[in-house]
């Protein structure tokens, strides 16, 4: 079944290999950690002999094994961390997920506002999502993933804290607004969009190894007061394959209608899974609509499922644009945003774009076009279609 290619393939040109890319590099250089940083290695030993659990000693030993890492963040007492939450006081939460909740708190001490979150410290999920983030995030420097500030580590405390993001994540912006709240016009969402985008780049082609997210998702993109998008929670990433390997075999972990249908099956997972979830995502931000929503009619719940059937039907296509946006969008820019998704969401992973060529394509709708006049009338003259071997059926 044929989809539509609204656009001039010389414009985007999704699938292209990006002459762009940043060659690998080891961002881990010693420059960037001070005398007083602690070793991963040490707490990853430390951690695994408590607990006693192999899943947890897989980590530890997969840690161990890539280096004595010295850790860019600093670290804090308990003591310190209560004191700055007013003990973890209920009305400073500011959001909750499957590993702990998190807190908006103030260190006294350096007058800095901050997000602390308290790992669940009943059983080994908690350790595992801490020692994956502090790695991860050890091993990252880059201005579209959220920064870790430090951690807490006493006793069977399992504490992170990152720089505060004001404007909270990007679902907050999404979905079931209020009615004093603007919804995000139609380049924001586009920059919201290509800066997270360029995390996964990042992630996937400049960190050394290469990493794969795992968790993609519209309440993991935080954004800041200018709306710069940062990634955050990497409790689930994983590092991607090297040598001759095109994929790792993990446990299948994630968060239902993101996760790519090859990983859901098999447990096999690629670069390419994250660009899968990527496209959920980048949909949910075109149509304003949650990836599922049971309070939708039973054929319109799984966003996936309800739009594909869309994408070849041209006189539907504006049904996908975000009725909040009332109709203040370049329909040639929805369109082409609408194929970006398309290709993203494939069922075969080697067909979807690479993460770099999503960029590319972001870049070109994120500028603001100088014919847009502020409304969607529609004229699709110049659209193409993708041809039929490219389709997500």
């Amino acid at each position: 079944m044929g989809m539509f290619w609204c656009c001039r393939v010389s414009e985007i040109n999704l699938m292209r290999k990006n002459p762009l890319k940043s060659s690998k590099s080891n961002v881990n250089e010693s420059s960037k950690y001070d005398n007083n940083s602690e070793s991963l290695t040490s707490i990853a030993r430390s951690i695994s002999m408590k607990t006693g659990m192999s899943k947890q000693k897989q980590l530890a030993e997969d840690i161990m094994r890539y280096g004595d890492i010295k850790i860019a963040a600093e670290v804090y007492t308990f003591r310190e961390l209560a004191s700055a939450t007013d003990n973890f006081n209920p009305e400073l939460l500011v959001g909750e997920g499957g590993f702990g909740r998190v807190y908006k708190g103030h260190i006294k001490r350096t007058n800095q506002i901050v997000a602390v979150k308290q790992l669940d410290r009943n059983g080994v999920q908690g350790n595992r999502e801490f020692l994956a983030e502090v790695f991860t995030l050890s091993l990252v420097n880059h201005r579209n993933l959220v920064n870790l500030m430090g951690y807490c580590a006493d006793g069977n405390q399992r504490i992170l804290v990152y720089e505060f993001m004001r404007n909270g994540s990007l679902q907050d912006h999404l979905f079931d607004l209020p009615p004093s709240k603007r919804p995000l016009d139609w380049y924001t969402r586009m920059q919201v969009a290509k800066g997270a985008a360029q995390g996964l780049e990042y992630l996937h082609d400049t960190a050394d190894p290469p990493i794969i997210y795992r968790d993609f998702k519209t309440s993991n993109i935080l954004v800041d007061e200018v709306f710069n998008p940062k990634l955050s929670d990497f409790g689930l990433a994983k590092l991607g394959p090297t040598g001759e390997q095109d994929h790792v075999s993990t446990r299948i972990m994630g968060t239902y209608g993101y996760c790519a249908p090859e990983y859901a099956k098999t447990g096999q997972l690629t670069t390419r899974s994250d660009v899968y979830s990527f496209g959920v995502v980048f949909l949910e931000i075109i149509s304003g609509r949650r990836v599922i929503d049971n309070t939708k009619p039973t054929e319109q719940q799984n966003l996936v499922s309800w739009a594909k059937p869309i994408f070849t039907d041209r006189q539907r296509f504006t049904t996908l644009a975000d009725p909040k946006l009332e109709g203040n969008y370049p329909p040639k820019g929805m369109y082409q945003a609408l194929a970006l998704a398309a290709m993203c969401i494939q069922d075969e992973a080697n067909i979807r774009p690479l993460i770099g060529d999503v960029v590319s394509a972001l870049e070109y709708l994120a500028t603001p076009s100088e014919d847009f006049n502020g409304t969607a009338d529609v004229d699709d003259s110049n659209c193409l279609f993708i041809p039929q071997g490219a389709s997500t059926s």
